[in-house]
C-alpha cells in the first residue's frame, strides 16, 4: 500500500495511527501541501478534490478522503464493530468529526501553526472559537459516561476524534476544562501500536 500524506496533517495522521495498530506494512510519500504539491497534474491524477490523504492499495485502488480510509482499513477488523447499530454510531462520530469538529479546531491550527498566520486571519480563528468549544463539550458529555466513542471499545471513531482533538491546544483551544477529554486522550495514547502525529 501507498500512503500520500503530509505529516502534520491529522487526516493523514488517522490513516498512518491506524496502519501502525494494523501491523499493516505501507510505503509513506510526503505531499508537500505548501509547496503546492497536491496540486500537481500527477497528484489531481489520483484525487481530483486536491487533497491527502490518498491511500493507494496493492491493487492499485485509489481512495481519498481520511474517514473513508479509515473505513476501508477498519472494516473486519477489532477497530470495527460487528454490530450493525454500533457501525452506524462510529460513522455517526466519523460524520460528526467532519462536520462539527475537523472545520474548527484543524483549520484554527492550520492557520496558527502550520501557515504561522494567526494575525491575518484573526477575525476567522475568533469566529471558530464557539463552534469549536460546542465540539469538544459535546465530546466531553459523552466521554463522562463512557470510555470510548462506541461500545467502550477503542474504534476508528476514537482515531478520527483523537487526530485532531489532541493537538487542538495549537489551535488556540485550551482543553484543561475537558476533564474527560484528557484523559480519553491517554487511553487513546496507551493503546497498543501508537503512534505520534509526526512519526512517519
Amino acid at each position: 500500500m501507498i500512503l500520500y500524506d503530509f505529516l502534520p496533517s491529522g487526516n493523514g495522521y488517522k490513516v498512518r495511527l491506524l496502519l501502525s495498530q494494523l501491523g499493516v506494512p505501507f510505503k509513506r510519500v510526503e505531499i508537500n501541501i505548501l509547496k503546492g504539491e497536491s496540486r500537481t497534474t500527477g497528484f489531481l491524477s489520483k484525487n481530483p478534490n486536491g487533497r491527502i490523504p490518498i491511500l493507494e492499495t496493492n491493487n492499485g485502488q485509489i481512495l481519498w478522503e481520511s474517514n473513508a480510509i479509515l473505513f476501508y482499513l477498519g472494516a473486519g477488523t477489532k477497530f470495527f464493530p460487528n454490530d450493525s447499530f454500533e457501525q452506524a454510531q462510529v460513522m455517526q462520530w466519523l460524520f460528526f468529526e467532519q462536520y462539527s469538529h475537523e472545520p474548527y479546531i484543524a483549520t484554527s491550527r492550520y492557520w496558527i501553526s502550520i501557515l504561522g498566520k494567526a494575525d491575518e486571519h484573526r477575525q476567522a480563528i475568533q469566529e471558530k472559537r464557539a463552534p469549536g468549544y460546542a465540539a469538544l463539550s459535546v465530546m466531553e458529555k459523552h466521554l463522562t459516561k463512557c470510555s470510548f466513542f462506541v461500545g467502550d471499545c477503542y474504534t476508528i471513531a476514537d482515531i478520527g476524534l483523537f487526530a485532531y482533538t489532541h493537538v487542538a491546544n495549537q489551535g488556540g483551544f485550551e482543553l484543561t476544562k475537558f476533564p474527560a477529554i484528557q484523559a480519553w486522550l491517554e487511553r487513546v495514547k496507551a493503546q497498543p501500536g501508537h503512534i505520534s502525529i509526526l512519526q512517519a
